[in-house]
């Protein structure tokens, strides 16, 4: 297999990877493609001890960050948003309202810490349930 990823798949792939053992080193249980009650689906949703909630929109290259228009229907599932892009990309256009992660298939960094925005309880608990769940079926297949 080649040392380069050519395709949006992969390289998308490659982001949520790096982006579940970033937050994992960070204490936060994870899981990909989260269904929203708005009918999104967050690339990346981590957990953390206390009960804060993530969302992290991977961005595989400058194409796929242009055509997304949806993005800020996720930030009001999650106490902070992030996107999380490869290196190459160019970091000056993710908007400074927002958390920037840096990642590849081995592990991330978070570059820019995002902005708490608390959800209300009724959300939390709401949002808590759905991660919850969706982890068990998951894992029971």
């Amino acid at each position: 297999m080649p040392d380069e990823i050519h395709s949006r798949p992969e390289i998308t792939a490659q982001l949520a990877r790096g982006v579940t053992r970033m937050l994992a080193e960070h204490g936060l249980a994870s899981v990909l493609e989260a269904p929203l009650a708005n009918g999104r689906r967050a690339d990346v949703m981590g957990l953390t001890a206390r009960g804060e909630i993530w969302i992290v929109e991977t961005k595989s290259c400058l194409e796929d960050y242009a055509v997304d228009a949806k993005w800020p229907d996720y930030m009001e599932y999650c106490d902070r948003f992030f996107f999380a892009v490869t290196e190459s990309f160019p970091r000056e256009l993710i908007p400074e309202e927002v958390g920037l992660i840096v990642a590849d298939g081995f592990g991330g960094a978070i570059l820019r810490d995002s902005p708490v925005r608390p959800l209300a309880g009724a959300r939390r608990k709401a949002v808590t349930l759905l991660f919850a769940r969706l982890a068990a079926f998951r894992l029971n297949g």
